[in-house]
């Protein structure tokens, strides 16, 4: 396959950027996408030019880093897909391809295509601790846990923190993924004893980051590698209500 790409160079936060063309031949339709940028990276190495910087990590769909926007769909077009686990079989030989940073003023772009999503850890360290009890491990289904329960709370655990959601709302909003990561715990027995103060506070450190707030447009949830459903929005909001009453 030969390609075109179009992709956001900046060489830090300072700089203004820009886009720039570059022309990749011979790639295997079998390759990943990150694949193909690795081999546009040697390129541009053995040419004296600067590498496009990237996040990954895993490569396996699993940690979350390789978070780009593709044709201006945030891991590109494949459903359930993150940018690593994208084969190149899915575009076209010939074909021309926009390559962006996530797009959010809570992440600031570092280089190219790695924004600084440390905002994230912030939401989450503001969650706090979970009270358990101390002793010896409880014996297998001491408490007991209903089987719907069980899998929202998967669900919601499901989160990798990539940042997708953010990227492809028209607000900004984290609301998904700090939805998730509250919802995972509200929904068991362990979460409990700090549910509603956990809900409050991570609410309110996604507000200090500058995230904007969910009008439910469902953007997030549409590119979502792991499928994350927006009722956990509707959870999340519930909670922080009632903590909010009290």
């Amino acid at each position: 396959m030969n390609l075109t790409l179009r992709v956001w160079r900046q060489s830090g936060p300072s700089d203004a950027g820009r886009m720039v063309t570059y022309k990749v031949e011979d790639v295997s339709p079998d390759m990943s996408f990150l694949e193909m940028l690795d081999v546009l990276n040697e390129r541009l190495i053995l040419e004296g030019d600067d590498p496009i910087a990237f996040d990954h990590d895993c490569r396996e769909g699993i940690c979350g880093m390789c978070g780009m926007v593709i044709n201006g769909v945030a891991h590109g077009e494949q459903r359930a897909t993150t940018t690593c686990q994208l084969h190149m079989r899915h575009f076209e030989d010939g074909a021309e391809i926009t390559i962006e940073p996530w797009r959010a003023a809570p992440f600031p772009v570092v280089k190219d295509l790695v924004v600084d999503r440390s905002a994230f850890d912030r939401i989450i360290q503001a969650g706090g601790f979970v009270s358990v009890p101390a002793g010896s491990a409880p014996d297998a289904h001491s408490i007991p846990v209903r089987k719907e329960d069980a899998d929202a709370a998967f669900d919601a655990a499901t989160c990798i923190g990539c940042g997708a959601c953010v990227a492809a709302c028209p607000n900004g909003s984290a609301s998904l993924f700090t939805a998730a990561k509250i919802t995972h715990l509200s929904l068991l027995p362990q979460g409990q004893p700090e549910r509603l103060s956990r809900a409050k506070a991570m609410v309110d450190q996604m507000d200090a980051e500058g995230f904007g707030g969910c009008t439910n447009t469902g953007e997030c949830t549409a590119v979502c590698p792991k499928g994350i459903p927006l009722d956990t929005i509707a959870q999340m909001n519930s909670d922080y209500l009632k903590a909010s009453a009290k």
